[in-house]
């Protein structure tokens, strides 16, 4: 009777502990009350600019503050795309447990294409339900290369993404694209980089008629400035784009790098003696920086210099004055003029309204120019147009209307 009864407490004990397992099992999170919104933090570009040769180019790099659930535990977080901005059927682009996520140009164009119907093929315009071209203001039919494409961020509550997980999803972040074509004006999608930071003349205003550096016009991933910096001791970075922080050149552990390489921001740049003049080398290509000083005390400081040509007017009235850049204030042998008109053309610089000291060079947007050089080749559009006595170097960058 005994041996009956210790075998049925047995069985009794393993059936209550199978009970135990399973409510284990089929435990569910205990959902906050409310839950925090989850808020981006990235500044997004006016337009972006997508081309086949930027495709490994980071395009946007989106940050957000971590959200509060009300408890302790790991968040996941998905990068969705809309394509009609309702989030019915979102596409996930990418998940992290970051609070950081980069998206490139490639993956840009291809949800572009695959998803909104863009192209990049300047023959090809928008159709009504009819097939007919759909017109702008002025009559034209309008391009089938640009539109608006919807991403927004959500947070789940775990890594496992249960189906009770609570969720925290931020505002709609809408980028406006558009895609290049290949037959030129791929040109507008390469890289400027600008001085940032308490050596230079913006100081650590990103958005301060901040001074662009000379990229290599042989080599696209070199740059170079030699300028006046503040010291004792003074530091800088470099930006992308005035008026963001992303992504930004720096410093790592005494090599060249970018925000979206590191996945947070680099360490400055530090001029190394005090104020002064000094040359700054940036390869991309070899992750290295270099700076020298470098002696302007025999350089000429020059009254006035301008830019001159058919560029200016569209035709060779251009050629018979000059447009007068305005000089530095922080350096006077840096010279600059912002929101410039050009026409397709040619231009060149000068000194004191003569053809006494002229420079030129046949390349386009920036380049090395010399003494009675060629003519500059420009193409219609709005610049802000950066001259250099010291090196005789220019920086025409295109601004996107």
């Amino acid at each position: 009777m005994k041996n009956k009864f210790l075998i049925l407490t047995i069985i009794c004990l393993g059936l209550f502990g199978l009970k135990s397992c399973t409510d284990d099992d089929n435990f569910r999170f205990q959902t906050p009350a409310e839950v925090e919104q989850l808020t981006i933090t990235n500044s997004l570009l006016g337009e972006y600019l997508l081309s086949t040769q930027t495709f490994p180019n980071i395009a946007e790099r989106f940050t957000w503050e971590t959200p509060d659930f009300g408890v302790e535990s790991n968040i996941s977080y998905n990068l969705e795309y809309s394509v009609d901005g309702t989030f019915e059927n979102p596409i996930v682009v990418g998940s992290t447990t970051e609070t950081q996520l980069s998206i490139n140009v490639e993956q840009l164009w291809n949800l572009a294409t695959t998803e909104l119907g863009l192209d990049n093929d300047p023959e090809t315009f928008l159709v009504d339900d009819n097939g007919d071209p759909i017109l702008d203001e002025a009559g034209n039919p309008i391009p089938n290369d640009s539109g608006e494409m919807f991403f927004r961020v959500v947070g789940d509550l775990g890594t496992n993404e249960a189906d009770n997980s609570p969720s925290s999803i931020s505002d709609v972040q809408i980028l406006f694209v558009r895609l290049l074509s290949n037959d030129g004006g791929g040109e507008v999608a390469l890289r400027n980089l600008f001085l940032v930071g308490d050596a230079t003349a913006p100081g650590w205003d990103n958005n301060n008629n901040n001074p662009p550096i000379v990229r290599d016009p042989e080599n696209q991933n070199v740059y170079t400035f030699t300028g006046k910096f503040l010291g004792d001791p003074a530091a800088f970075k470099l930006l992308e784009q005035r008026g963001a922080w992303q992504p930004q050149w720096g410093l790592s552990e005494g090599a060249l790098a970018s925000s979206e390489d590191l996945g947070s921001d680099p360490d400055v740049f530090n001029i190394p003696g005090g104020e002064g003049y000094y040359s700054i080398t940036v390869d991309i290509d070899n992750a290295t920086f270099d700076i020298q000083s470098f002696d302007e005390s025999g350089s000429t400081t020059f009254a006035t210099i301008g830019i001159i040509g058919s560029a200016t007017t569209g035709d060779d009235s251009g050629w018979s004055a000059d447009m007068d850049m305005t000089q530095s204030t922080f350096d006077p042998h840096l010279w600059y003029m912002t929101g410039l008109e050009l026409f397709d053309g040619e231009a060149k610089f000068r000194a004191d309204d003569d053809w006494a000291v002229n420079w030129g060079a046949n390349t386009e947007l920036t380049g090395f120019a010399s003494q009675d050089g060629p003519n500059i080749p420009v193409a219609a559009g709005t610049y802000d147009v950066w001259f250099n006595d010291l090196t005789e170097t220019y920086v025409f960058v295109r601004l996107e209307e």
